[in-house]
């Protein structure tokens, strides 16, 4: 399959930015990798591989970007009011840079994205959709990990949204919660060792109270938190979303 690589630097993160695309037509995929990723981590892990029949039939085109934010909770780089901010910025550097750069390489300026992730890579996929319904179409997040006040170094602000995807929901209201009305949430876990599939309801209730759709799927206590699962779901629900 197809693969290329963009970078450069955001002035936005004061930092370098790496993109890379697998595949040449379909709907397009945000994958975020774990925490402290680099973009190349889903193809030395075999997820793209995993999606490789899906590609190679042009139903979808891969793209992933490094996990910064992820990356700052894992090394502490300063104190939580600079990790709050990376986060944030990391955020508008997906709409503002990521996202162009994705529509352009698709050719179009209005084709919607779906965003997908496992662990903290799936945190980012349901933050794009309910920060940028207008852009994110779907999130297939997987093993997700979705309140992140617990790895920031220090308290956080209680109204830091992207500390908590339920705290944001819940404040949602007028259209951009219309908006996220019309998107659509995968929460998908498995039960074994290091899943906590309690963080997926949890998320779905906050998004079923709001009437945002979406659905937990559990996978059972034979499925541990790592690659071999999420390599089993994320073909089976791009088949369904794509």
């Amino acid at each position: 399959m197809g693969k290329q690589s963009a970078s450069w630097h955001s002035a936005r993160l004061g930092r370098k930015v790496d993109v890379r695309r697998w595949g040449e037509l379909g709907t397009p995929v945000l994958v975020f990798p774990t925490a402290g990723g680099d973009a190349e981590e889903i193809e030395r892990f075999h997820l793209v591989a995993a999606c490789g029949e899906l590609v190679e039939a042009g139903r979808v085109k891969l793209y992933s970007v490094d996990s910064l934010n992820g990356r700052i909770l894992l090394t502490g780089e300063g104190g939580t009011g600079r990790q709050a901010w990376i986060h944030h910025q990391y955020f508008e550097l997906l709409r503002h840079e990521v996202v162009p750069a994705i529509r352009s390489d698709c050719g179009s300026d209005e084709i919607e994205i779906v965003a997908a992730g496992p662990s903290i890579g799936a945190f980012n996929a349901l933050t794009c959709v309910c920060w940028f319904p207008d852009v994110f179409k779907a999130a297939v997040c997987m093993s997700g990990t979705y309140d992140l006040r617990r790895f920031f170094g220090g308290p956080v602000p209680d109204d830091f949204a992207l500390a908590s995807a339920q705290a944001f929901v819940a404040e949602l209201d007028g259209a951009a919660l219309e908006d996220l009305r019309r998107r659509f949430v995968v929460l998908a876990s498995g039960e074994g060792a290091n899943e906590d599939i309690g963080e997926s309801w949890a998320v779905a209730h906050a998004l079923g109270t709001k009437g945002i759709p979406n659905r937990v799927d559990p996978w059972g206590p034979q499925w541990e938190h790592d690659w071999p699962l999420w390599r089993a779901m994320l073909p089976q629900y791009l088949e369904e979303l794509a």
